[in-house]
Parts: C-alpha cells; structure tokens; sequence
C-alpha cells in the first residue's frame, strides 16, 4: 500500500502533475486567410480551436492591418515551419502619397505631411528602378526586432527611437499593379525579413514625398503560391463537420517541396532512423533532400554529405493522421 503522502502509482502526493495534451493529434498545413484587423496570433488560437488541434503554430505574422497568406501548421508539420520563415513571400501593397505615419501604416497615427500627394506612373517606375534587387533596409521602429533585449515596438510605443542598422534584403520583382496618382497599388517579391512598410516610405522619399501603406495582402509563401487559401468563415461554416474541415489540410511535405524527395529501403530506414548515414539510390550530388519510407511515408530531412550518403537532418516522428 503507497503511504499518505504517496499517490496510487506511489509518486509523492505533492509531485507536480504532467498536463495531459488537449486536442486531437493532428498534422498537415492550411493556407489560412487572415482577414484585416485581427492578429496573426488570434487567427492561430481560432484555428486551433476550431480543429480541436492538439499542437499548431503559423509561420510568419502579419500585421493586423495586413490580409491573406499565413500557413498554420499541425503536429509534425511544425517542424517545417523553420523553411517556411525563410521563404520568399509576395505580396499585394497600396502606397498613401502625402502622409507619413508612425507606424508606416493606416493603423498608425499621422506625423507629418507633405505637399507632393500625387504623382507621376514615369516617375514611380523610375523609382522603383532602385529598390529592385538586393538592397539595404534599416528595420522600422515598430517591429518585433530587438535592441539590448527589448522589443523596439515596445520603445516606439514609448517614444524612445534608436539606431537600428540596415540589414540586406532581396526584392526579387517589384512592379506597379494598377496605378493611381494618390495611392498607387504594387506587387512586391521579396526575401525574408523584407519590411515592406520601409520599403513605402522609401520609395516616397525617392520621389521626394512622404507615404505609408493602407492596404497589405500577402498573395503567396513560397512554396505555396496559386494554391486556394481558405477564409475564417468558410471554416466556421464547416460548424462540426470534422471531416471536411481536415479535407483543407495539405500534407506535412507541402512545405517541402524544393528539396528533391529520396525513397529508402528498408534497411536505409532503419539505419538513418538511428542516426547513421547512409546509401541511397536517386539521391542528388548535395544540398538537402525529403526522406521517404519503402511505404513513402515521410521521414523528414536529410543532407547529403561529401560521401554522397544521406545523413538525417531533421526526422519527424510517423504521422498521426
């Protein structure tokens, strides 16, 4: 018999309890919608309720301001979301000419104001000539970006501004959408870390005005662009049909797409499951690959090494779903 101070299974009375999951064991992505005016962490918790998700987490916030493409991801496939923050991203920006604003952005309060509130397409298309490539941005005040630990919204939002250092990043397409004198709209293809607010107020400056975005949509994650995305409504319309609603789920290797797949035999996957390195038909000359079962369940990532074996990288644990 466990003494008084023992629980049933004999563990101290007062040991700390392990929290049991909530939520359904599940993996895959979905190509939310995020709607404006709700933060991508809030879209993430609805989400998550909404599919009795045991473990979920989105990859790359968006501005409450800002619409469109943020991948949540489910079980394993959180393990992909690292690829996923360093992916290229496209995205949808209508420019405010004459009005700057603390934020860069609509949600922002109005800080200064210039004359010039319209221009010319010539002279917008000559200005972006120079922001098209690999160029320097110095990070915006209100960004979760850190300075001596702490957030630098959070300083802006206590008037303090400090010096940030430009950081390089890569506008691979930057074109006019539809233009228009006073709020042009623009179509941007960039690299990770890439603050398309900063860019705006760039572009302003180089036709000697002042701008801040007033709409944002981000059209596509690479390697998810075309793809349909799916609205909060639409999963709420869904109510408890469980069934229709996993159907949106694209599978975990969705994400992996730019790396060429490898299938293993038996023996490679039980080897490369304990670690080792090992030969595998098929396998490119270098740079990283999708591992594949004899049954092409997904493994995870491997590396091919100098050796031209596969070694694993990142192994995910048998899919749940």
């Amino acid at each position: 018999m466990p003494s008084a101070r023992q629980g049933a299974a004999g563990a101290p009375a007062n040991a700390p309890q392990r929290r049991r999951a909530r939520g359904r064991m599940l993996d895959g992505i979905l190509l939310l919608d995020k709607p404006v005016g709700m933060t991508s962490n809030r879209a993430l918790q609805i989400v998550k309720r909404l599919f009795d998700a045991n473990k979920a987490g989105h990859t790359g916030s968006l501005d409450p301001l800002a619409s469109g493409m943020l991948p949540v991801c489910f079980g394993h496939a959180t393990k992909t979301s690292s690829w996923l923050l360093d992916a290229n991203k496209t995205y949808e920006v209508v420019a405010a000419i004459g009005v700057r604003t603390d934020t860069a952005d609509a949600d922002g309060s109005e800080i200064e104001r210039s004359p010039v509130t319209e221009i010319s397409e010539p002279q917008l298309e000559a200005a972006l000539t120079r922001f098209r490539g690999d160029i320097m941005q110095v990070p915006p005040m209100y960004s979760a970006l850190k300075k001596d630990g702490r957030r630098l919204y959070e300083l802006a939002r206590a008037g303090q501004e400090v010096e940030r250092a430009a950081r390089p990043v890569t506008i691979h397409q930057l074109e006019i959408q539809v233009f228009d004198p006073a709020a042009p709209r623009l179509r941007v293809h960039c690299s990770k870390g890439t603050y398309v607010r900063t860019l705006v107020e760039d572009i302003a400056a180089a036709m000697g005005t002042l701008a801040h975005v007033s709409e944002l949509r981000r059209t596509a994650v690479e390697p998810f662009g075309g793809q349909p995305m799916v609205t909060m409504a639409a999963l709420e319309a869904l109510d408890e049909d469980t069934a229709a609603r996993d159907a949106l789920l694209l599978p975990v290797d969705a994400a992996l797409q730019a790396f060429p797949a490898v299938y293993l035999d038996a023996g490679a996957t039980f080897y490369i499951g304990n670690g080792h390195a090992v030969n595998a038909a098929g396998a490119p000359s270098g740079g990283l690959v999708r591992l594949y079962d004899p049954n092409k369940v997904l493994l995870g990532i491997g590396a091919v090494n100098e050796d031209g074996q596969v070694a694993p990288k990142r192994l995910f644990p048998r899919p749940s779903r």
